[in-house]
């Protein structure tokens, strides 16, 4: 049986770049709030030696939290690792190794999109073949976080074929153009619950301060540069649920269809723009969003009056759950039973 007691928390961070040290310190900061919740628990660093699982395994743990985003910095050995857990039997947190499989690459990710009829901006491979016109973002096919993405990456559709090629020599890997949607930008977490899966309250990304030279999109230096304008001027906003219901219902289904399509699980985000026309669009996917307290999802969490330690048992009891073959009884998330939004932060007790 299961050791009730155990979540181990695995990783593939070096943190030799800023967002590998922040999925070290969303590490450490899920392992505080497992040790609240009663559980023990452990960091497990996972590399292309991919032993430690098959030592977790045998450990019978009853859930692992995975927080591996890359493997020796390459975010496309990413899906290895719930291949090797999904065999092993054991139950883990977020996305499955289809979903992460379909989504690590964002080339895939708009073919899948546009298969399903989902809105996504126009893109272009090579850049050869978009309106020489408009306005295009040029962005890694692989790379998270906003990789290679700075105030220069968006450039007329003439331009695209030329900064593909400079970026690529510059930041290595793959690049690509995507129409570029001069407009709002939407972050919309979404969680598995015992009703199916359910959109947290909705931020908007402000782009406070920007001048007409300068795209409003959330780059590299938004997400890393604590020095740069762009970190302290790209706050979220919350409260569109209320000021534009029909907006924000557009925005939650075309999020549940993505959640569907992708047979995503967990946890999750999809990043959306929505242009001058008021057309939503899914710019991005991502399977295992940051978890760190700080973080959008666990703001959108608090905004829906769940605690930190609240989303993490939610987490946990979600991948038990679905491995189990068990619904989420409602009131009651696996062996976690929440106290609600009121009553000790909201946070959960354990029932062993």
């Amino acid at each position: 049986m299961p050791d009730k007691l155990y979540v181990p928390i695995i990783h593939g961070a070096t943190g030799d770049r800023p967002d590998e040290m922040d999925t070290l310190l969303a590490a450490k900061a899920v392992a505080n709030a497992l040790k609240r919740l009663g559980f023990r628990t452990e960091l497990v660093r996972v590399g292309l030696d991919l032993r430690p699982l098959h030592r977790l395994a045998a450990k019978e743990p009853y859930a692992v939290f995975n927080l591996v985003e890359a493997l020796t910095a390459d975010v496309r050995m990413a899906s290895v690792v719930p291949a090797v857990l999904e065999r092993l039997g054991l139950a883990f947190t977020g996305a499955g190794f289809d979903a992460l499989a379909a989504t690590v690459s964002k080339l895939r990710v708009k073919q899948l999109l546009r298969e399903a009829g989902i809105p996504t901006p126009a893109w272009s491979e090579r850049g050869d073949d978009l309106d020489p016109t408009i306005q295009v973002l040029v962005k890694s096919v692989d790379e998270h976080a906003s990789v290679g993405i700075d105030g220069l990456s968006v450039v007329p559709g003439r331009a695209a074929t030329g900064e593909i090629l400079r970026r690529e020599a510059v930041f290595g890997g793959r690049f690509f153009a995507e129409a570029y949607v001069d407009g709002r930008e939407f972050n919309i977490s979404l969680m598995e619950g015992p009703m199916g899966v359910v959109a947290l309250p909705i931020p908007e990304i402000l782009f406070e301060g920007y001048d007409a030279s300068r795209p409003r999109i959330v780059d590299y230096e938004a997400k890393w540069d604590e020095a740069s304008h762009a970190y302290h001027h790209t706050p979220r906003r919350f409260g569109l649920e209320t000021s534009e219901p029909d907006l924000a219902e557009r925005l939650t289904a075309i999020c549940q269809e993505v959640w569907r399509r992708f047979d995503l699980a967990g946890y999750a985000r999809v990043d959306l723009r929505v242009g001058p026309g008021g057309d939503p669009q899914v710019i991005d996917i991502n399977t295992n969003p940051c978890i760190s307290p700080d973080a959008g999802f666990a703001a959108a969490g608090a905004e829906a009056g769940i605690a930190y330690d609240g989303l993490i048992a939610r987490i946990v009891a979600a991948a038990v759950a679905r491995t189990r073959r068990a619904p989420l009884p409602i009131g009651v998330e696996g062996d976690l039973q929440l106290e609600g939004r009121g009553g000790q932060a909201g946070r959960p007790a354990v029932r062993v």
